[in-house]
């Protein structure tokens, strides 16, 4: 009797909540078609009434987006107009010209053309500016309203005109668009004899097969060790991220499951395919712009022991996107669950459904982080982000590098360098020397540029209260003394920050020339965590004491 009644509450129950449920969906359904009603009703009303003409396709795709912008930043409306940069996002294919472009005051101007790409055929540079695009003036247009002119379906052409850098008179170039493959990975090769390194710069399709592909290669070249390099990477497909892991641990290892509102979200993702290699010593580096798929992968790999984990805490993107196809061939990229690595936590760092008063979301506290063991029992936290083994502060530039940055110093006189010399040694020979350098100073020193430093700011505040608080001519007096002090030692500057300002001249300088991928084998000789992965690889025993957590942290 006692077992019949359990039976009957917990069948009671059940039907409860599924009543429930099914009553939630339709009052959701219903406050749906209301509110709908009241939309279409509002925006015809607005089409008829208004003073002015109005364009409904702006009005919806304006709302649409104040609509999601109270959701989370990953879940966007793509509506047909924009259907290459979603193609661009999901595959990265793309038709255009093939180049970088960037603001330069009223104009945009080609930063960066691909190698190989229409605008490398058709001879564009970096600081080529653009004038006119299809005979409009390109004045006044951003980055965003010249790149969608710019893109379009391979086999069609686009007409510019250019001023090409260090030129008075503009040329035209009739550019025909093709279809453009941005490469998952940016540079492979060799730290060492014994290591090898692969780049990967993003995970669209075929990622996994690229790595696997170049991974393969490089052992075929007796390599023993083998950094992965995920900085920057700001994720793509899940998929791909499992079968990235599956190259290094065994089959039918479990990577990352994902939790949604919606039971067909509950999936567990294990590795599918037999492994490349499952003993090879692996570092993954990682930074603070490394998300999503990234963040899969160097938590999978930390959580199953199989390498060590160096640079800085990711991102913490623990959500994963869906695209829904929508009427008249628009899109939605909708967040549809968590994704938890196999100690089980989730690296979500931001809680967007719990805003502050200013509306912004809130992080994970580092005090509320949760304990979680890796396989061999290591200890890792659910900090929001993956932490890694080794820890690499960030450099922080010095004031007057970046505002080199800010006003496109280093970018102009690289442009500047390139129009004065035809060509460079070998990027691994390639020496920015102090005779160059020298040069460097003298084109500065045209430049119209000021700038002040941190102690300069703080000083200013400080005389700003001094004066508000009356005190006396001794101590204005004392004031002025520090900040002719700081002004004498800030003419040093150029001087005390050489080093810095050379490595990035040099990689600008390099890219002008070996494009993408010299910057990056460039950036091999003179990176503090690459140096770190490749001692560390090297100490074979510091290696096997960090990855049983007895040192690194």
């Amino acid at each position: 009797m006692k077992n019949r009644r359990k039976i009957g509450i917990i069948v009671a129950l059940s039907i409860a909540f599924v009543i429930s449920v099914s009553v939630g969906f339709v009052r959701n359904d219903f406050e749906i078609a209301k509110n709908l009603d009241i939309y279409a009703t509002l925006l015809k009303q607005l089409n008829e009434n208004y003073v002015d003409d109005i364009n409904p396709n702006i009005l919806v795709e304006e709302s649409i987006n104040a609509m999601l912008n109270k959701l989370d930043p990953y879940t966007v409306y793509y509506p047909e107009s924009q259907m290459e940069e979603f193609k661009l996002l999901t595959t990265g294919h793309y038709g255009g010209i093939g180049a970088i472009v960037q603001q330069a005051d009223d104009y945009v101007m080609i930063a960066e053309p691909y190698e190989g790409s229409p605008a490398y055929k058709a001879g564009l540079q970096a600081g080529d500016k653009i004038m006119s695009v299809n005979g409009q003036s390109a004045k006044g247009k951003t980055v965003a309203d010249v790149s969608s002119i710019l893109k379009g379906q391979p086999g069609t052409s686009v007409k510019l005109e250019i001023m090409p850098y260090g030129k008075q008179t503009t040329v035209t170039k009739n550019i025909v668009r093709e279809e453009i493959q941005l490469p998952n990975i940016s540079y492979s090769g060799k730290l060492t004899d014994d290591i090898g390194y692969i780049r990967l710069s993003q995970f669209l399709e075929k990622a996994a097969m690229d790595v696997k592909n170049e991974f393969i290669q490089l052992k075929s070249q007796n390599i023993t060790a083998l950094v992965l390099d995920l900085r920057g990477n700001g994720g793509g497909l899940l998929n791909e991220a499992v079968d990235l892991v599956g190259l290094f641990v065994p089959k039918n290892e479990l990577v990352v499951s994902t939790k949604g509102k919606l039971q067909d979200r509950n999936q567990f993702y294990y590795t599918r395919n037999e492994p490349v290699d499952v003993k090879i010593p692996l570092v993954i580096l990682v930074d603070e712009m490394s998300a999503s798929a990234s963040e899969i992968v160097a938590g999978a790999i930390q959580d199953l022991d199989r390498g060590l984990v160096i640079g800085r805490r990711t991102f913490g993107k623990g959500l994963v996107q869906n695209i829904v196809p929508l009427s008249y061939n628009t899109k939605l990229k909708v967040t549809v669950s968590k994704y938890y690595i196999p100690s089980g936590r989730c690296i979500q760092k931001y809680d967007y459904a719990d805003r502050d008063d200013k509306g912004q979301s809130k992080s994970k506290a580092d005090s509320s982080a949760v304990a979680f063991k890796t396989k061999k029992g290591r200890i890792v936290y659910d900090y929001g982000g993956v932490e890694p083994d080794i820890l690499i502060e960030s450099d922080i530039y010095s004031t007057i590098l970046l505002t080199m940055i800010e006003n496109r110093i280093l970018f102009n006189y690289a442009n500047e360098f390139k129009f004065r010399n035809n060509s460079i040694p070998a990027v691994k020979d390639f020496v920015f020397t102090d005779t160059m350098y020298d040069d460097f100073l003298k084109y500065f020193a045209t430049q119209d540029v000021k700038y002040e430093t941190y102690s300069e700011k703080q000083l200013a505040i400080l005389e700003k209260s001094i004066e508000d608080d009356k005190f006396s001519s001794d101590v204005v007096k004392e004031i002025e003394k520090l900040k002719e002090m700081i002004k004498k030692d800030k003419t040093n500057d150029l001087q005390r920050f050489k080093k810095e300002i050379k490595e990035l001249l040099t990689l600008e300088i390099v890219s002008r020339y070996y494009y993408q991928k010299g910057r990056a084998e460039a950036s091999l000789l003179m990176d503090p965590e690459i140096k770190k992965a490749k001692a560390i690889i090297e100490d074979k025993a510091q290696y096997e004491q960090v990855l049983k957590g007895n040192v690194g942290k």
